[in-house]
């Protein structure tokens, strides 16, 4: 499951709306919203995200968080390495091939390092 598809999820959990009922009313296929809430299907478009924070009828932040969701939601991410330092791509290259066998302890701990460094940017 993605993030976005865990927050999709949630909010019909929320509303007590079904995956059938959702796909209806933002007018696609509940087997697509299906795929895409499980990561088999690409981040969902611009179009459909505001379809979504409409039929949720969700406003601001809630909303914001809804569309950057939908963007680090992609499950097939190409990293593009070249020109950067040689550790840049063994770190891209070590994380696709362990990133199935980390716990999400592990997972948690390396966003919180990424989130540090963010936050040491601004």
């Amino acid at each position: 499951m993605t993030p976005f598809g865990e927050k999709m999820r949630k909010l019909r959990a929320e509303r007590g709306m079904t995956l059938r009922d959702m796909a209806e009313n933002i007018g696609v296929s509940s087997a697509y919203l299906s795929a895409l809430e499980h990561g088999k299907r690409g981040r969902p478009g611009w179009h459909l995200i505001q379809r979504i924070i409409s039929h949720f009828n969700i406003i601001w932040d809630e909303a914001e968080e809804v569309a950057r969701l939908a963007r680090i939601s992609h499950p097939r991410v190409t990293i593009d390495t070249s020109g950067l330092d040689p550790k840049a791509t063994e770190l891209a290259n070590r994380l696709a091939d362990d990133i199935a066998k980390l716990d999400g302890k592990a997972i948690g701990e390396m966003l919180a390092v990424l989130d540090m460094r963010k936050q040491k940017g601004r």
